[in-house]
């Protein structure tokens, strides 16, 4: 009767090839999905972007002199004052604490910074 083993390699080469072919669409599909959600993610990149330039634009007018000043004028900041000259330390940068048992080694003289206590560097 009928040889079946050439009907059987038919029917395996054309199974594995719609396994190949099921594969590469699939895998189209995911890339066509990542892509469709591109320009969704850049919107709101660019929005992101908008709202930080907005947030700094507003610290910006926040801490500006000006303002600062009006502020001082409050009652509620009237107990914060200008430092003198006397209560600004200065120290060198770049200075390290070294341990007893440890070689001292001689530190370069850095610029100095100036800052009131308590202020934020």
């Amino acid at each position: 009767m009928w040889n079946k083993g050439p009907l059987i390699r038919i029917l395996v080469c054309i199974g594995t090839c719609g396994g190949f072919l099921y594969s590469y669409v699939d895998k189209q599909n995911a890339v066509t999905q990542r892509r469709l959600k591109i320009p969704v993610l850049a919107k709101e990149i660019k929005d992101l972007k908008e709202e930080n330039t907005r947030l700094q634009y507003e610290m910006d007018l926040f801490e500006s002199p000006e303002h600062l000043m009006e502020l001082s004028r409050h009652n509620e900041y009237s107990h914060l004052k200008h430092p003198m000259l006397k209560e600004i330390v200065t120290m060198q940068q770049g200075l390290v604490l070294v341990s007893s048992d440890e070689k001292e080694e001689k530190v370069e003289a850095l610029p100095r910074l100036k800052f009131a206590i308590g202020a934020k560097q």
